[in-house]
């Protein structure tokens, strides 16, 4: 696999001479106009600038965080149904019984690194001369960028290919933690460092981005679709969520959270929750959305074929849909339960096709091909729930403030309901709302997976598929075989 990623970095090394503003969406995945030298790919402001962009266009790839991470984060859990039996559209990662060899399991490993390696080699660029290209503040801004999604990028990787946090305190194996570029061959081999050790690497990325990264940018879609420092900070409560360290997740939160409701951010990009969440799927750039990855229908900047996620959840044409029926919603699952009421305005999000044999599917994304809807990172209201979960499980109380936030994700789509501390007997019965809310907004963003697997979970069984315990094999994905063929370090899971 490394060769291939050699290849890749020389061809990444490429970039646009359009001179266009930073704040055009187009260039968060650059089309490459000529092929420049590495000596020179750092050689000027704009070049420097188009390289930051360029990092951003391998985060958003379809194999990647543009479709194909977040339909695993999905289909790996309960709520969705495989209609087709495909490998290729990740059959046997809904079936949990993906190989080493899987198509899932290799390329996501591979687009996964060949992103990290984009980011180490500018990095690598900037302190070589990059720096006194731009000068040393626009300079401290993009390598922050670039940390953030190196983070952002390491953090993916954990919870497809290691073993959860939770399961020995970070002490089991994780990833190679590459931090210096691959630009020749040669330079595969390197043991897997410890889950803890990543997860220390990613909170230091992002400490430092936090600090480095601008406050907001000029236009609502650059506050989108490029990192500023509440995007550090959101990123942060997951993470820390993901390692139950819950006192950091309330003291991160707290930066970006108002104590009271309406909850808003009092300092830099104004993030919130908008009204009506059916707007957030239409309208891509409000402050609800913290981080997102653009697309458009410009050659090169969409998905990509079958990496798009109205085409795996959408149903086909003929029953009403723009997508291609690959995965139904879970008649048993998450749609089933009782306190999502008819009333709830992310019920519109499934659409029914049949009687006889009923079929549910989620049409939460709506653009047909080529598929331009913006792929979710993160939204505000993951961080007003993460703060909510960090508040109770910290105090093992039924926290006043952690009601109140469960409150305003519900009565935001379901103004019927609303929660006081006399509807939970107990703390854990608060949890269990919270997590049930999770399950309910981010329907389709990804975000199941990583939420069992952080809790040690058994993964629940979903038609034909059993249950799988954290202990029995595929709880968690074999290394790739590629990297286990090129790196003689590499030990497999």
């Amino acid at each position: 696999m490394k060769k291939k990623i050699n290849k890749s970095i020389l061809v990444c090394l490429t970039l646009s001479l359009l001179g266009l503003s930073s704040c055009d969406r187009t260039l968060l995945n650059p089309i490459p106009q000529t092929t420049v030298l590495d000596a020179l790919a750092l050689s000027t402001p704009t070049r420097v600038q188009n390289q930051v962009l360029s990092l951003y266009g391998a985060l958003k790839d379809g194999n990647f965080y543009g479709g194909r991470y977040v339909i695993y984060g999905d289909i790996r859990g309960e709520d969705f149904i495989n209609e087709t039996s495909n490998l290729v559209t990740g059959s046997d990662v809904w079936g949990l019984n993906a190989t080493n060899s899987a198509t899932a399991v290799v390329n996501l490993w591979y687009f996964g690194y060949l992103t990290i390696n984009k980011c180490n080699l500018f990095l690598d660029g900037m302190a070589a001369g990059g720096t006194t290209v731009v000068g040393t503040e626009a300079a401290a801004k993009y390598i922050a960028e670039a940390k953030f999604i190196r983070a952002l990028s390491y953090y993916s990787l954990l919870q497809s290919y290691a073993r959860p946090y939770a399961d020995g305190n970070g002490s089991k194996p994780g990833l190679p933690l590459r931090l210096t570029g691959i630009s020749s061959v040669g330079q595969s081999n390197l043991a897997r460092s410890s889950v803890a050790d990543v997860y220390a690497q990613v909170l230091k990325d992002l400490n430092e981005a936090e600090a480095a990264l601008p406050a907001t940018y000029a236009t609502s879609s650059d506050n989108t679709t490029r990192a500023h420092k509440n995007t550090a900070i959101a990123l942060k409560t997951r993470v820390y969520l993901t390692m139950q360290n819950y006192a950091s997740v309330v003291t991160e939160a707290n930066k970006i959270v108002s104590a009271t409701a309406p909850f808003k951010a009092p300092t830099g990009v104004a993030n919130t929750l908008q009204p009506d969440i059916t707007a957030i799927f239409t309208n891509y750039t409000t402050p609800e959305s913290i981080l997102s990855m653009p697309m458009t229908s410009t050659t090169g900047d969409f998905p990509g074929t079958q990496n798009q996620l109205a085409y795996y959840y959408s149903p086909s044409s003929a029953n009403g849909g723009v997508g291609n029926s690959e995965y139904s919603l879970n008649a048993k699952g998450i749609i089933a339960d009782t306190t999502w009421r008819a009333s709830d305005k992310r019920r519109s999000f499934v659409k029914q096709t049949g009687t006889t044999t009923a079929k549910y599917w989620l049409t939460k994304y709506k653009a047909g091909s080529p598929f331009t809807d913006y792929v979710p990172v993160m939204r505000y209201s993951e961080v007003l729930l993460n703060l909510a979960e960090a508040k109770v499980r910290s105090t093992n109380a039924i926290d006043a403030q952690a009601v109140a936030l469960l409150n305003a994700v519900r009565n935001r789509s379901d103004a019927t309901k609303t929660y006081t501390a006399a509807s939970f007997a107990t703390s854990t019965d608060l949890i269990n709302a919270i997590l049930l809310e999770r399950r309910i907004e981010f329907l389709g963003e990804g975000l199941r997976n990583n939420d069992l697997m952080r809790l040690l979970q058994t993964i629940p069984a979903k038609g034909t598929v059993p249950a799988k315990a954290p202990s029995e094999p595929n709880y968690i994905w074999p290394i790739s075989s590629s990297e286990l063929a090129l790196n003689s370090l590499a030990t497999d899971n």
